[in-house]
């Protein structure tokens, strides 16, 4: 008998006809073309340009904080300190009142409150010295207008001009910032810093030698 068997379309045993064909898969994004190149790269160096920005910005905020801290550290304590000598210059006044015949023919009672008197300005010192605060007497130096404020000249033909002939009250520092100026007197008369007289020549007025 003939075979009757009806057979679905496409089935294996199906010699005629063939397997579908798999569906095309998408296609991939497209490549950048070059203007998109350009302007990618353009964008990664404007980054690049911001965070480099940043950084330095960031390092000049921790240079400056790191200032900051270090002047509130040295100079933080100026204007206690700037209240400070006035008790110190009481005390040098004190001291000065009395010359040494004074102090020879005091009794020993004065002696000891004259010599705690010294230990506690000495010691005041050395705690000022401690945070940062020095005291100088620019006797002999030449006048500047940065450490120094004249209060009058003094006619001294000894001393070279413009130097400081007396100290009238002594400058401190604190750190490298002046905290008070030193008050002084300054020499005139004498001859200017730096210049000293010609040496006489002995020869000026001797006839020139004949050189045969």
């Amino acid at each position: 008998m003939p075979d009757t068997t009806v057979r679905a379309p496409g089935s294996a045993t199906d010699h005629n006809d063939q397997p579908a064909a798999p569906e095309a898969s998408a296609n991939p994004a497209a490549a950048p073309n070059e203007d998109q190149m350009v302007a990618l790269a353009r964008e990664a160096a404007d980054y690049k340009d911001k965070l480099l920005r940043s950084l330095a910005e960031m390092e000049n905020l921790r240079k400056r904080t790191e200032r900051q801290v270090a002047d509130a550290r040295d100079y933080g304590i100026a204007a206690f300190a700037r209240d400070i000598l006035a008790v110190a210059d009481n005390m040098e006044r004190a001291l000065g009142a009395l010359d040494a015949d004074l102090r020879e023919k005091a009794d020993a009672g004065t002696k000891a409150l004259l010599d705690g008197v010294e230990l506690t300005e000495r010691e005041l010192i050395k705690a000022l010295e401690k945070h940062g605060v020095k005291k100088f007497e620019p006797l002999g130096e030449k006048f500047d207008p940065n450490l120094h404020q004249a209060m009058f000249e003094i006619p001294d033909a000894s001393r070279p001009a413009g130097t400081v002939a007396q100290v009238v009250q002594a400058g401190y520092m604190i750190g490298e910032r002046v905290l008070r100026p030193a008050l002084v007197g300054i020499a005139k008369g004498g001859p200017k810093p730096g210049t000293a007289e010609a040496p006489a020549n002995d020869n000026a007025d001797a006839p020139p030698q004949d050189p045969g």
